[in-house]
């Protein structure tokens, strides 16, 4: 019987946000392999193959297998479905995983723990049929990060394609079963191909691609008759160097590896310490663009995503590369390879370690994983413009997702991300929770559109046979801009423009309406609207200040609402600062010579304000700490930062790299050297940017703080207390040291102060209850404004009972011995401190230890150079109570001792009168006849 954990919530109970509901699939161990296909998802472990549906049901799961006692190879005539009811000696470790959708079958291949080669072919469809097995080596032996394999098409002089297993392997340790694999090798997929199935020779020869330099390959794909390789290649002690190979899938396996050129692909920062960790295609367009993560100091924190541009060089040398040569051809003198550089730095985050790329339409969208649990998703413009990243899903702890994010084949709305011991479901966007336009447009998702025969808000490709508009094709642009003109009659002119894209090369029906509390603001007559412009001409030539003007916008039979705030751009005056001109623009006029005037160009933005030097009105602050400069993605309440000239600032601005999502916080006790605030709460782990904001709309200063996982809570160590409180007990999770507090009920006000604090462990005291009977208490964490409850319960029990205690004179030293009554309270010495009280001193007692009996516990210590001392009382304090005991007295034992005699005693003495009486009587009677016979004769 196969035991399955299937689970259709997170294990770590936090939900996407957001989001329709994902679905999880919790495996038995840690994940091996993952691989989609268009009929199922399959994944490995280090002890069982699972075969599941797209939806994350099991259809079939089966425990490793291991090689027959008397294996033996099937010809081709025997290519067929055979029983698997055989006796196995050993297990294997799957290291490839590949669908061979063509063929209908899915080939697995490892090592064994004997060190040696297997693999297998299963039905595609039903992985509980076994189609071929074998003895050889295909790829990695043990489990490697470091090696990739992927099915490739080569197609034959004769026009017939072949497919073959490419693997390509890091370097490995020598095994007792030989193997003619290379670094790079094509092995056959079929027993009709020449040498039978997974073999690796061609006509005689055993091509491959060899190296002598360590290197970790990362990924590969591809893409028409272009093969992709990317790996890691040690270049010197301390560097490493970014290696993009390309093959040509031509003619024959030599053919194909012969071919080999490459390119070094270098970082933003063009450093040599840069390494590749995870890697996406980016499908369709002219161009073959990629996306790589990469980190920029080799570790796993530092990490930026970069966009190339990888389409083969066809005026390359094949067959030279410095660190790659064809197995029969090393160079003497190999080539340099070509440098390629970013196209686009696309997003700067520490942790990220794998990434999925989709396109659509002029967006490109990634996924992105971090190692710290997340799930990302970007959307980049036409121009390689990033929009503001999204939370698709996090995790409460640090769970990494693994390097491949894979999209759902059947259903594209969908994601797969696999965590170390569970793979997720995850939806793309949650365009159904928008139940109006406004809000559909509001969210900024390329995967979203407004479907206008449907009138809701759905995927494009669930928008039947109708038309619909989304959002704009540029990251940075408003939906529903205004400018405020005045043309050469003097006419104040209102222009409206929408930004949209659209289905359809013919606009629907467009119209505005215009409204606002003054009455004949603008004239009845005017430019007719043309998509996507609606014009309005005022009837003063010196429109009043912050009027609010309701516009709706119709597009078919859909209608946009939005409000703009109309202004008299020459009455915008004061001092020329940032924030001045960005309240100018921002109200649709223009900047010119340092002053706000009406606008000439239909263009506005932003941007010039932030290049322009304007005089300062204030002091600049310097801030130089926060404290805490770590919190919860929660957020935490009173910070504090520091600094100088503090005095003016207002408020403090926090907000991501990218300048998404800013939030404020209102500035506390200011005394212009600290301030006090509190910290906002963030969907995003990661560092964010702390500034000081001015008056003038100007923020100072480039502190960073750093959002992290929100505790989780497992265990408490001791999980039972008496009911006075204050007993010391640890609560066991992870990131513990982000607790502001503990309490022992969801509403309850008391906050108990937390003691010392690391990541894994909070030591607290618990609060005393009130109530007699045993007590279940559930525990919550105080973080921030949220209250997280721990996954375990403190049970209160009554108080201990101490008896009395015993003084024993011991050479020098006075040994103590304290009765308390046996309970549940498994107390510890270390809870107790004792004093020996004579007369009006007190000597405390040390090294307490305990003897456990069956109905009574003995606390034992001692105090030392007291042999003289006579201690009728001691004092016990443990928690935050304190007692006072007499000292135990041996009377009552004596007397029960006596009283425990005394039947003795009496059974006794009447046993001696019995005895002596009738001796008596004996002798009495002797005497009697004594002299009966004296008076006969």
């Amino acid at each position: 019987m196969i035991l399955l954990l299937v689970l259709l919530c997170s294990i770590w109970g936090e939900p996407a946000l957001a989001l329709e509901k994902s679905k999880a699939f919790s495996l038995g161990g840690d994940l091996q392999q993952l691989s989609v296909s268009h009929d199922s998802v399959y994944i490995s472990t280090e002890e069982k193959l699972y075969q599941l549906s797209h939806d994350l049901t099991v259809i079939h799961s089966l425990n490793q297998r291991g090689i027959l006692k008397n294996p033996g190879q099937l010809n081709g005539e025997e290519f067929h479905r055979v029983s698997m009811d055989a006796a196995w000696n050993t297990t294997f470790t799957i290291n490839v995983l590949l669908p061979f959708v063509n063929n209908g079958t899915l080939i697995i291949c490892g090592g064994t723990d004997k060190g040696c080669g297997y693999c297998e072919v299963l039905d595609l469809r039903d992985i509980s049929k076994l189609v071929f097995r074998e003895h050889i080596q295909v790829g990695p032996l043990r489990n490697s990060r470091g090696s990739v394999s992927f099915l490739v098409d080569v197609k034959k002089d004769s026009g017939q394609t072949e497919t073959y297993i490419l693997t390509a392997i890091q370097k490995q340790e020598e095994t007792k079963c030989p193997s003619d694999l290379k670094t790079i090798n094509l092995q056959n997929t079929d027993q009709k191909q020449s040498g039978g199935i997974f073999a690796l020779s061609e006509e005689g020869e055993t091509p491959g691609i060899q190296t002598e330099v360590d290197v970790d390959f990362v990924d590969g794909f591809q893409i028409n008759s272009t093969v992709f390789l990317f790996s890691n290649v040690a270049s010197g002690a301390k560097t490493n160097k970014v290696r993009l190979i390309w093959l040509q899938a031509e003619t024959s396996k030599a053919q194909t590896l012969k071919s080999l050129g490459g390119a070094t692909l270098s970082s933003s920062d063009g450093g040599e310490g840069s390494r590749l960790l995870a890697s996406s295609l980016i499908p369709g367009g002219q161009q073959v663009l990629w996306s790589g993560v990469f980190s920029l100091d080799g570790g796993e924190t530092n990490t930026e995503l970069l966009l190339f541009d990888i389409s083969p060089d066809q005026s390359r040398t094949t067959g030279t590369d410095p660190d790659f040569y064809y197995s029969s051809n090393k160079p003497n003198k190999p080539s340099e390879a070509a440098a390629l550089k970013p196209k686009a730095k696309l997003f700067r985050k520490n942790h990220m370690s794998s990434v999925l790329a989709v396109r659509l339409d002029g967006w490109m969208v990634f996924f992105i994983g971090t190692t710290d649990g997340q799930l990302i998703k970007l959307a980049v413009d036409r121009n390689y413009q990033p929009a503001c990243p999204k939370i698709l899903y996090r995790t409460s702890g640090d769970n990494r997702v693994f390097p491949k994010i894979h999209l759902d084949p059947v259903d594209q709305s969908y994601v797969y991300a696999a965590f170390k011991n569970q793979v997720k479901h995850v939806p793309v966007s949650n365009c159904g929770a928008h139940q109006n336009v406004k809000d559909c447009l509001s969210a900024q998702d390329p995967f979203c559109v407004w479907c206008l025969t449907e009138k809701r808000c759905t995927f494009k490709d669930k928008c039947k046979d109708g038309d619909w508009f989304s959002i704009p094709d540029e990251s940075k642009q408003k939906l529903v801009s205004h400018i405020v003109m005045q043309d050469s009659t003097g006419e104040i002119k209102l222009i409206i423009q929408t930004h949209l894209t659209l289905k359809q090369t013919v606009p629907p029906r467009f119209a505005c309406q215009f409204s606002s509390s003054i009455h004949q603001l603008f004239k009845e007559t005017g430019p007719p609207p043309q998509y996507p412009r609606c014009t309005r001409i005022l009837n003063n030539s010196s429109p009043p200040d912050d009027v609010d003007v309701d516009i709706k916008i119709r597009l078919g039979g859909t209608i946009l609402e939005d409000q703009i705030k109309l202004s008299n751009c020459l009455n915008i005056t004061g001092e020329a600062s940032l924030h001045l001109c960005q309240r100018c623009i921002r109200a649709g006029c223009g900047w010119r010579q340092n002053r706000c005037s009406w606008a000439t160009d239909p263009v506005q933005n932003e941007s010039i304000c932030e290049n322009m030097e304007f005089k300062k009105i204030f002091s600049n602050p310097e801030i130089s700490s926060i404290s805490p400069s770590v919190v919860s993605f929660y957020g935490r309440n009173h910070a504090v930062l520091s600094g100088h000239n503090l005095r003016d600032v207002t408020r403090v601005r926090i907000q991501d790299n990218m300048g998404c999502d800013p939030k404020e916080s209102a500035v506390l006790n200011n005394n212009g050297s600290s301030l006090m605030f509190h910290v906002p709460s963030a969907e995003m782990k990661g560092m964010a940017k702390v500034c000081a904001l001015l008056l003038d709309g100007s923020c100072h200063g480039n502190l960073a703080i750093t959002y992290q996982s929100s505790p989780t809570c497992s265990d408490i160590v001791p999980a039972i207390t008496w009911r006075s409180g204050k007993r010391k007990v640890t609560l066991i999770g992870t990131s513990m040291h982000l607790v502001d507090g503990v309490t022992h009920s969801s509403t309850q006000q008391e906050v108990i102060p937390s003691g010392s604090r690391s990541y894994q462990n909070l030591t607290y005291e618990t609060r005393a209850e009130t109530d007699t009977r045993m007590l279940r208490s559930p525990v919550f964490l105080k973080v921030a404004n949220e209250t997280l409850k721990c996954n375990k319960e403190i049970v209160y029990y009554p108080d201990p009972e101490f008896n009395g205690f015993t003084a024993v004179k011991e050479g020098m030293n006075i040994r103590i011995s304290i009765q308390k009554k046996a309970d549940n309270l498994e107390m510890k010495p270390e809870e107790l401190d004792v004093w020996g009280i004579d007369g009006k001193k007190q000597y405390q007692c040390n090294k307490i230890f305990k003897e456990s009996g069956k109905e009574t516990e003995t606390f034992i210590c001692e105090i030392e150079g007291m042999q003289n001392s006579d201690f009728k009382q001691v004092q016990i304090k443990y928690g935050g109570k304190s007692l006072t005991l007499n000292q135990s007295s041996r009377l009552p034992l004596y007397v029960l001792l006596v009283i425990l005699l005394i039947p003795v005693l009496i059974t006794v003495v009447y046993f001696i009168y019995r005895k002596r009486r009738k001796h008596t009587a004996e002798t009495d009677a002797s005497m009697g006849d004594l002299e009966f016979d004296n008076m006969e004769d």
